[in-house]
């Protein structure tokens, strides 16, 4: 299945970071990569090894997301390995289609080399030439202040919060709600 690349991008260490759509090759890739990614940090939703999909389901999972022109799913690879896994996606309803959330990851050891900057970029890209899109929304652990700075850099602005929202090892953290608002 042809590999359909976005943009190319070298990072602060000299390394070229891919990125590219998702193809039903991806499938198994994509599943150790989100269940090992989940164990490196607090900072998502899931911890190691609870990603749910088998390879079947995840591949009906990304042909569905290639056949939804309001969603995108990034890859982000270096050297053939998926290093980021980041997707933005639409609300299905009428009245809130408008609005898009975006959820994004990054290998630890590629953690503050670009490749955050450069996924969001493009997810942003993508929803600027989306004629339906007006609102991307993310939501952030309150403790991940790198990633709050970062979202603030491109535009998003702190718009609530949920109080207590994750609960890690017997901590709980508030998740901070940001919305980043399209001129269009």
């Amino acid at each position: 299945m042809d590999k359909i690349v976005l943009r190319e991008v070298f990072l602060k260490n000299g390394e070229l970071l891919i990125l590219r759509k998702s193809t039903e090759d991806d499938a198994q890739a994509m599943i150790d990569y989100l269940n090992h990614v989940g164990g490196e940090s607090d900072n998502l939703l899931f911890g190691k090894d609870e990603f749910p999909l088998t390879v079947d389901q995840e591949i009906e999972f990304i042909k569905r997301v290639n056949n939804d022109h309001n969603t995108l799913m990034l890859l982000g690879v270096i050297n053939d390995s998926i290093v980021s896994i980041a997707q933005i996606s639409c609300h299905k309803r009428k009245r809130i289609s408008h609005n898009s959330e975006i959820a994004i990851s990054v290998i630890k050891h590629y953690w503050r080399i670009g490749i955050g900057s450069a996924v969001m970029e493009e997810l942003i890209h993508f929803a600027n030439n989306n004629s339906n899109i007006k609102n991307i929304s993310l939501g952030v652990k309150a403790s991940n202040v790198n990633a709050i700075k970062l979202y603030e850099k491109l535009g998003f602005v702190k718009v609530g919060y949920h109080k207590d929202y994750i609960k890690i090892n017997g901590v709980y953290d508030d998740l901070i709600l940001m919305d980043k608002y399209l001129d269009k």
